[in-house]
């Protein structure tokens, strides 16, 4: 009887999942020592099996039995900081995120954060609907300073309610030197785990974000 492969076989089945795994150990070890006790009773008694091949045996065990507990330990840790994460970002709940996130428009100006490339002097904002169209474009001054996107369409009328991605095309004369996604704030009103992408933040109006991909942090205005 080749304990050796049951061994494995038992290992296999120990490092699929952690759940439960003190249980599963204990019941795996106690199996394990009964076929040990078997193999020993029904050894060949004029070619017995080398006790190191016993000694090796037990080392594979043991082995398999402390690398499953390091994997239980490091789950339950993932666990806690996730916890600890969530606990940190409800602080976060009511105040207004920056990000790149789709900008939810409904009528109101939105206060956007441009960042123009170095050597430009030009700056376009680039506005596209929630299907990718192509609604507006809008010369803005070449600044870093907040602007209110009063959310005009290419005809100079205003876009109907909904998400919009805009982005910033810097240009120098009329070469396109960077086109850049353009962060504007928005209220956080949920934080959801994300697993191992991280805490992702619901934004007002439904938009997701990450939360290590937001850059600033405020207090709502008005």
């Amino acid at each position: 009887m080749d304990v050796t492969s049951a061994t494995s076989a038992s290992s296999a089945t120990g490092t699929a999942g952690t759940s439960g795994a003190a249980t599963t150990i204990s019941s795996d070890f106690n199996t394990f020592l009964r076929m040990l006790t078997v193999q020993m009773q029904n050894q060949d008694p004029l070619n017995p099996i080398d006790s190191a091949d016993y000694a090796v045996q037990l080392a594979t065990f043991s082995g398999v039995e402390q690398q499953v507990r390091t994997n239980q330990l490091l789950a339950d840790l993932q666990g806690r900081f996730q916890q600890l994460g969530m606990a940190e970002m409800a602080s976060w709940i009511g105040k207004e995120a920056r990000s790149a996130a789709p900008v939810r428009y409904d009528g109101s100006a939105v206060t956007l954060s441009p960042n123009p490339a170095v050597g430009a002097n030009r700056a376009v904002l680039v506005v596209k609907d929630a299907q990718g169209t192509l609604v507006s474009r809008e010369e803005i001054p070449v600044s870093a300073e907040p602007y209110q996107w009063l959310g005009a369409g290419i005809d100079g009328n205003p876009l109907p309610a909904g998400s919009y991605t805009i982005e910033l095309e810097s240009l120098n004369g009329e070469t396109v030197i960077a086109t850049t996604p353009v962060e504007h704030y928005a209220r956080v009103i949920e934080a959801k785990g994300g697993g191992t992408s991280g805490t992702r933040l619901v934004l007002q109006g439904g938009a997701e974000v990450l939360a290590t991909n937001v850059t600033a942090l405020r207090e709502p205005q008005g």
